[in-house]
């Protein structure tokens, strides 16, 4: 199995094409440091020292793809106003196609954090999460459509900001069904009835909870008993849990596998998830079965929570870690 994957990673990732529709987002953070306390309210002063901004949402899937050498677009919303002009500016210079995007009277989703040393000291959230309006569904659909004879495989990234409405979900899937291409949801929420007859939900722990009766625990035996009721339930092929520092379990029909995280000096898993769906995705557009692609997907998290924030994983990357 190193072997194939090796070769796939090495030499198969260019022919794979994956759209990624979701809420996009843009990440920034202003670095400083803190000596000394406003004369104007009880409250820090940071003096800020850098400025990054990065990809964020769904966004950072396809940064995921693009940096891993796959062909890639997107769909999403974005507003009228400068970190949208970034936001579009970032995708450009990473050679992804961003036609399928639309721009809208709400404003591009971003989080600004302020940090200080290794300390957070606020977030501050420009949004509108309210659901996309009629024509703007109608706009952001008719752009699928254009894409989606194009692709292996489609990626939903459903982060509750508007964009993955029941509409749009039941449209996308019930599409990809007709074609004949995959389709794997990142999930958010407890509404998967629009989620309904996808291939594979990538839910964490949190999210699968929040679709069942009753909670279960981080274990082997709970979270395979709870996936075969939610795959019946939702019509599914398929669920990989992701199960921070226990790694991730694939169960598809009778395939069932819990592959165990990698023991780091770092464990921050923000972002992890984005990895999880991106790497996963990918390899089955290679060709890759999901068992194999679910262990490449782990290795590929091992990769990012080794780092300190969002961080997208490079194919030399996940090379080496093979």
């Amino acid at each position: 199995m190193i072997d194939e994957l090796k070769n796939f990673v090495g030499n198969g990732i260019g022919a794979c094409k994956i759209l990624v529709v979701g809420d996009v987002m843009l990440d920034k953070y202003y670095f400083g440091e803190v000596t000394r306390i406003s004369p104007e309210a009880p409250v820090p002063i940071a003096r800020v020292l850098e400025v990054k901004e990065t990809l964020g949402g769904a966004a950072n899937v396809i940064h995921n793809l693009a940096l891993l050498g796959c062909q890639t677009s997107i769909i999403g919303q974005t507003g009228r106003d400068n970190h949208g002009e970034i936001f579009l500016d970032k995708l450009k210079n990473l050679g992804v196609d961003y036609t399928g995007v639309i721009e809208t009277s709400k404003p591009t989703t971003t989080k600004t954090r302020v940090i200080s040393g290794h300390q957070q000291m606020i977030r501050l959230d420009f949004e509108d999460p309210s659901e996309l309006d009629g024509a703007a569904t109608d706009e952001l659909l008719k752009n699928f459509s254009a894409q989606i004879p194009n692709v292996d495989g489609v990626i939903i990234s459903d982060y509750g900001k508007g964009v993955c409405t029941k509409k749009i979900c039941r449209e996308i899937i019930g599409a990809c069904r007709a074609h004949k291409k995959f389709v794997v949801v990142d999930p958010k929420g407890d509404n998967w009835q629009k989620y309904f007859d996808a291939s594979f939900i990538t839910p964490n722990l949190k999210e699968l909870n929040a679709v069942l009766p009753k909670k279960i625990s981080n274990v082997d035996a709970q979270i395979e008993e709870a996936a075969h009721k939610v795959i019946d339930e939702f019509n599914l092929r398929g669920l990989i849990v992701t199960r921070s520092a226990e790694g991730l379990s694939l169960i598809d029909g009778e395939k069932i596998s819990h592959i165990k995280a990698r023991a780091q000096e770092v464990f921050d898993v923000s972002g992890a998830g984005d990895t999880v769906i991106a790497v996963f995705a990918l390899a089955l557009a290679g060709g890759i079965d999901s068992a194999a692609a679910a262990y490449l997907a782990n290795v590929a998290a091992g990769v990012v929570v080794a780092k300190v924030g969002t961080y997208a994983v490079n194919r030399e990357e996940l090379f080496n870690a093979l």
